[in-house]
């Protein structure tokens, strides 16, 4: 059956394959000109041009196809033109609508820039062209995703870098990843306010947008704007901070600098709960969140409870401590400890690691002494430990040797391989930790003096954060067991627990006349202020 053209009404169809706005936009442009110039020519009925921006490859995702095809089906148009016939469909689904409708006469033509399809052409033609469109639409979701899974195992990255990183080209044309200048610290400070404990998700993200006026990086089309709610959140529990990188599933060792190590990452996700969803809460309490239950392992949580007091009819407020009892098939015996109590044991840890303030300044004075004797011990460990990586490297080398010459089975070759990529990643680990040692243990020390010198004082007149900050800077694993809170003190802290009573025995010995030069430059080779720095850094040479 032959139909004269000028009798069809026709849409125009453009699409381009992405719904991203900065890619391809120029292409719909380009296929409606080329469209109405065809149909100019041939003297075709245009009734409606029609666009969308996106893929064809999955059926019932383009409203604006499917409008189309129900307008055809009413008669407002028997004819369709298109650039190519990949841009009507990509997918088996609807390739067969469209074949169907030509059948039927629904579509009387369908006009591309390559050919014409009438109802009466071998529908083979049809069905072969819109199966090779589907089968290229499927090799390159294939190709794309071996390419981006080669990518992640080799260390790479797909997409735009995360918030403190750009993407960056070096000149052989190899895209990396690379700090933020202007960000890194930044976004490495908010992980910092996170492991201290006692700042919620909200008030960092507060603290980023309204006092440190931390913005998003600015691009062609967005970005340059404040960090919202859910940036946060994919910030603190992104693996890609802690330098790994996950594909589908899989976690690999990133080529990207971390910015924290594998154990704060894994802190803060304890810190904000399981699968970094923030704990709800109804009032604010100083310790929730540090301490565990000694029978259960659950985690301690509080509460309140008002009581009507006989005496003088008014009603208080008491705030207890308690197990959260959450784990299944099990009761739990533990029973709550009042606050003041709770707060009298931390007041009891932290007299165990007070000191008086002039052995502060003594104990500084020496720190900056010995700082270049630690350089000198950092480099002599940095030298061993790239030795060890090298030795670890050449292992991993001559196993694959191995497995090429089939001296070895791929079980006991996989088995190995992955042994010795642990120790690989965990002497980098190691190294990157000691690249910043000499500045840290100086800084910890600092801390670690002050902590002893002034936590009694900002405890008792504290509120409730920094009540929480001095609780989590005493040490780790706390652990309330039979109303007693047991906290494995800080290493840093040990030697004040175990030697400084001894030595403030001997400074409170000494004449009041002595007692003033302390801290004295001048005066600190008095041999008996030389015996008590010697005693004060009794393993100094070993735990810095």
């Amino acid at each position: 059956m032959n139909y004269k053209l000028d009798t069809i009404k026709y849409f125009l169809y453009a699409r381009k394959s992405t719904d991203r706005e900065d890619k391809q936009l120029q292409s719909i442009t380009d296929q409606v000109h080329v469209m109405k110039k065809i149909a100019q020519e041939r003297g075709l009925l245009i009734v409606n041009i029609l666009t969308e921006s996106q893929s064809a490859k999955t059926p019932d995702k383009r409203p604006v196809f499917t409008d189309m095809i129900k307008r055809i089906e009413k008669g407002e148009a028997n004819g369709v033109l298109c650039w190519k016939i990949n841009r009507l469909s990509r997918n088996p689904k609807e390739s067969g609508i469209i074949q169907w409708l030509l059948q039927e006469n629904k579509i009387r033509s369908i006009v591309t820039n390559e050919r014409q399809y009438l109802p009466e052409d071998n529908a083979l033609i049809f069905s072969v062209e819109s199966g090779m469109a589907n089968q290229y639409s499927r090799d390159l979701s294939r190709d794309v995703k071996r390419g981006m899974k080669e990518k992640a195992q080799n260390g790479g990255t797909n997409g735009t870098a995360r918030l403190g990183y750009l993407n960056f080209i070096q000149s052989d044309e190899k895209r990396i990843v690379v700090k933020d200048p202007s960000r890194f610290n930044l976004v490495r400070k908010l992980w910092n306010l996170m492991l201290t404990g006692f700042y919620s998700p909200m008030e960092i993200l507060h603290i980023a947008n309204e006092k440190w006026g931390l913005r998003t990086v600015k691009r062609q089309k967005v970005g340059g704007g404040k960090l919202s709610r859910s940036c946060i959140y994919d910030l603190l529990t992104n693996l890609f901070y802690a330098g790994k990188i996950v594909y589908e599933g899989e976690v690999y060792r990133g080529n990207h600098p971390a910015m924290v190590s594998l154990e704060e990452f894994d802190r803060v996700q304890e810190i904000l709960g399981r699968k970094g969803k923030p704990r709800p809460k109804t009032h604010e309490f100083a310790f929730t969140g540090l301490v565990n239950c000694g029978e259960c392992g659950c985690r301690v949580t509080a509460s309140e409870k008002t009581k009507l007091l006989r005496t003088t009819k008014e009603s208080k407020i008491y705030t207890y401590y308690h197990c959260t009892k959450r784990k299944k098939n099990y009761s739990c015996s533990q029973k709550p400890i009042g606050l003041e109590e709770f707060e009298s044991q931390i007041k009891e840890e932290i007299q165990k690691v007070k000191i008086l303030p002039e052995f502060k300044e003594l104990a500084l004075e020496f720190l900056n002494e010995t700082n270049d004797q630690e350089i000198g011990d950092r480099m002599h460990i940095y030298e061993n430990q790239h030795k060890t990586l090298a030795d670890t490297q050449k292992q991993l080398d001559n196993l694959t040797k191995m497995r090429f010459r089939e001296l070895i089975s791929e079980e006991e070759y996989i088995k190995q391989r992955n042994e010795l990529k642990k120790e690989i990643e965990s002497i980098q680990q190691a190294l990157r930790q000691t690249e910043e040692r000499a500045k840290d243990w100086l800084e910890l020390s600092e801390n670690t003096f002050n902590l002893a010198s002034y936590a009694a004082t900002y405890f008792n007149n504290g509120d409730l954060k920094t009540k929480k900050s001095i609780l989590s800077s005493l040490g780790v694993n706390f652990v309330l067991m039979d109303q007693r809170l047991e906290i494995q003190l800080n290493p840093w802290l040990q030697p004040i627990k175990s030697g400084y009573q001894h030595i403030k025995q001997k400074y409170l010995a000494l004449e009041p006349s002595l007692k003033h030069h302390l801290t004295d430059l001048n005066y600190t080779k008095s041999e008996l202020l030389n015996s008590l720095r010697t005693e004060w850094w009794t393993g100094g040479d070993s735990n810095p």
